[in-house]
């Protein structure tokens, strides 16, 4: 008998090899209904896939993140059917998985437009509604070369050519559609319902410039029509907040073609770049933190020596002089480790915290940029602790805490922790991830904090934790991190004098808490949707007169709020020109600023103003002190 045990524990026999179907029609027929796919000791199969010996199993169904992905990879493949119905002489190449959806990649004769789109996704619908099976066969590689190269189909002829000779490979049929793929797909195309195409770009055949542009068509798939629904007004909604545009608007930065992935602050920009930064200058400077400054471009060497140069090389500007090549820093990391070497370090010296507005610069492909949360030149809060082993968990608490703190300045609440464990090119000993793997670990269970495990998503040289902030929209952004690196202070020489008078090789932690001060201050403004609270906005506060009777005393009001707080000036301006009132508060709202203050001859002849706050709330007549000590709460909490 065949032993299949179920996610409970509990456990079905079976005369002989059983499909996942068949288990699934065995437990009930609503089961049998909603299976996407199984689950077989842990790898995600086809229903129609044959379980021969004893394993443990999970039906999946669109509840499961895993049937979610089945139901957007064959969505994909429907996308891909429904355009060779409509435009036989396109050839399908690749269609993967994203996060909330999926593409599928065309060579076409002529772009794809927004009409066309829609007729795709009718098709599609029209091909889902007649429930086709979805059959997978399998075939050796040659044979499935010279089939598609029969079909037209060279793309595809030309991935499998990739694959040894001596493997065969799975394609699966649904209806008059064919295609090479992995799966594991829904049974049949009536599962597929509620998706949606969002738009058609351009990408090169096996991301080479070289290569021929072809048409990317993007799409969106979902388990309800709720969940159709709710992503697609978040989208709107992003759209509405997204930086790029608000960035025009407001005034506080553009890119611009002279220098891509790079960031042109104008004044209102580098005012709320400066409050981040300053703010995490004293974060620094009130936990430990020496800051310091590494020079821009090092020794190609060096970056031997740390590893970078062999996996990260592509990634990297390089320049040359005098017969020596060198690369513009994309990290900190190997910087920091000079400045600890420069002297000899005692035990006693541990932990020794740097911390650096380090700028960087990686080579992206320009269709990975986006506005200023993707570019090639960016500044992080970048940290690194020089400790013992003894000292990594305590540190990494610490550190933990310490974000948790600085996030919720920011507006932050909502973090999920994910632990990212070995991936399998690495380098250092088992038992050195081992350990620092476990302190990672330990240090949020201690903090009591709820985590996930990446499986191989930590970086080459050391596990990580990665931080990841909720928006108010729902989205996701992973910003901070801390990094348990065994292997850069050998690779470079770093060492201390310990207690027992030996030299020992301290351990380096990498850290970021807001990450990319670019990134950082996109993801603030799309929270916001550009209404910044008080405390980060670029302009605080604006002074409007009504006739010019009030100039001198708006110039007035604006001088004593400037010099008002202690250690720190208001940022204020004056609208004292010739134009109607209404015209000018509409004009500051516009810019989301947080007050407005308004003065007429009643005003003037009370020593006070008008307070009008964002969002059109009339506040009433106050003096100024009253509205000083206002904006000072509002500064305070962070509101």
């Amino acid at each position: 008998m065949l032993q299949i045990t179920l996610p409970d524990g509990s456990q079905r026999a079976y005369p002989g090899p059983v499909t996942v179907a068949e288990v699934a029609a065995s437990i009930g027929a609503g089961l049998a209904k909603a299976a996407l796919a199984g689950k077989v000791d842990g790898k995600v199969v086809d229903t129609s896939y044959q379980i021969t010996q004893d394993s443990a199993l999970s039906i999946l169904t669109a509840k499961d993140p895993e049937g979610l992905e089945v139901i957007r990879h064959s969505t994909a493949h429907l996308l891909a059917y429904a355009v060779k119905e409509l435009f036989p002489e396109a050839q399908v190449t690749i269609g993967p998985v994203i996060e909330n959806g999926f593409y599928y990649d065309f060579s076409y004769k002529r772009p794809f437009t927004p009409d066309d789109l829609a007729a795709i996704e009718k098709r599609m619908a029209e091909l889902a509604a007649k429930d086709e099976p979805v059959v997978r066969r399998v075939l050796p590689r040659d044979e499935a070369v010279a089939y598609f190269k029969g079909l037209g189909e060279h793309y595809k002829a030309e991935i499998i050519a990739s694959i040894p000779s001596n493997e065969d490979v799975s394609l699966y049929r649904e209806g008059g559609f064919e295609d090479l793929c992995r799966g594991p797909h829904v049974p049949s195309t009536g599962k597929l319902k509620h998706f949606k195409l969002m738009k058609v770009a351009g990408a090169y055949w096996r991301g080479d410039h070289r290569n021929e542009m072809l048409q990317r068509v993007y799409g969106t798939a979902w388990a309800s029509k709720d969940e159709l629904q709710q992503y697609l007004r978040m989208l709107e909604e992003a759209e509405k907040r997204d930086h790029r545009k608000l960035g025009r608007e407001l005034d506080l930065f553009h890119i611009d073609e002279h220098s891509p992935g790079t960031v042109f602050w104008h004044p209102k920009g580098w005012t709320l770049w400066q409050e981040v930064e300053q703010y995490m200058r004293r974060v620094y400077r009130d936990n430990g933190y020496q800051e310091v400054k590494g020079p821009q471009i090092l020794d190609k060497t060096l970056w031997e020596k740390t590893g970078h140069w062999d996996k990260y090389r592509e990634n990297m500007f390089i320049t040359e002089s005098e017969k020596r090549d060198y690369a513009l820093k994309p990290m900190n990391c190997p910087g920091h480790i000079l400045i600890f070497k420069q002297g000899i370090k005692s035990y006693r010296d541990l932990p020794l915290r740097y911390g650096e507005f380090g700028q960087c610069h990686r080579n992206e492909p320009t269709g990975g940029l986006h506005g200023i949360m993707r570019v090639r030149g960016f500044t992080q809060d970048d940290g690194h602790i020089f400790c013992t082993e003894d000292q990594i968990q305590p540190e990494v608490l610490a550190f933990t805490q310490l974000l948790q703190r600085v996030y919720k300045d920011f507006g932050y609440t909502d973090i999920i922790y994910k632990v990212a464990t070995r991936p399998e090119a690495r380098i250092g000993s088992d038992e050195i991830w081992d350990k620092a793997e476990a302190a990672l670990i330990h240090s949020l269970e201690v903090s009591g904090c709820a985590y996930e495990i990446s499986p191989g998503e930590g970086a080459f040289y050391g596990p990580k934790i990665e931080y990841t902030l909720k928006d108010a929209i729902g989205r996701q952004w992973q910003c901070g991190t801390i990094q348990v690196d065994f292997s850069m202070p050998v690779r470079l020489d770093a060492e201390f004098v310990g207690e027992d008078g030996n030299r020992h090789r301290p351990v380096m932690l990498h850290r970021a808490i807001v990450g990319s001060l670019e990134r950082f201050i996109g993801i603030m403004i799309e929270q916001h949707a550009g209404a910044l609270p008080v405390w980060l906005a670029p302009v605080q506060v604006a002074v409007l007169n009504i006739t010019d009777a009030q100039a001198d005393y708006c110039r007035e009001i604006a001088a004593k709020l400037h010099k008002a707080l202690p250690n720190q000036s208001l940022r204020v301006v004056t609208d004292l020109r010739n134009e109607k009132i209404t015209y000018k508060i509409r004009e500051h709202a516009l810019q989301k600023l947080p007050y407005i203050l308004v003065a007429g001859d009643k005003e003037k002849a009370a020593g006070a103003v008008a307070v009008r706050a964002r969002g059109s709330k009339d506040l009433g007549v106050m003096s100024v002190d009253a509205f000083v000590e206002l904006i000072a709460q509002d500064i305070a909490s962070k509101a």
